[in-house]
């Protein structure tokens, strides 16, 4: 068994994170904002409590059903959260 692994790259880098928690009328969000200079501009999101993450831009916040299927959410919950990230990413 060999020890050698084929990396596509090994970077470090510095970044933003911004923890939130607010509740909105359907649920609880507790989520990770991560920023950095990888993914063109977008944000990794994490839902801490659903344990799900999504690579995130104003763009995808336009895709129908894209946080709904990201994060599992329902259609409301779904849209109280776009109404939070819109205004941070």
């Amino acid at each position: 068994m060999s020890n050698e692994h084929t990396f596509l790259y090994d970077e470090i880098e510095r970044a933003e994170i911004r923890y939130v928690s607010f509740m909105g009328e359907a649920t609880r969000y507790d989520l990770a904002i991560i920023q950095t200079d990888r993914y063109y501009g977008k944000s990794i999101v994490l839902n801490i409590q659903g344990n799900r993450f999504a690579i995130i831009g104003q763009d995808d916040l336009k895709e129908p059903g894209y946080l709904e299927h990201a994060f599992n959410l329902s259609e409301i919950e779904a849209e109280e959260l776009k109404e939070f990230l819109t205004e941070v990413i």
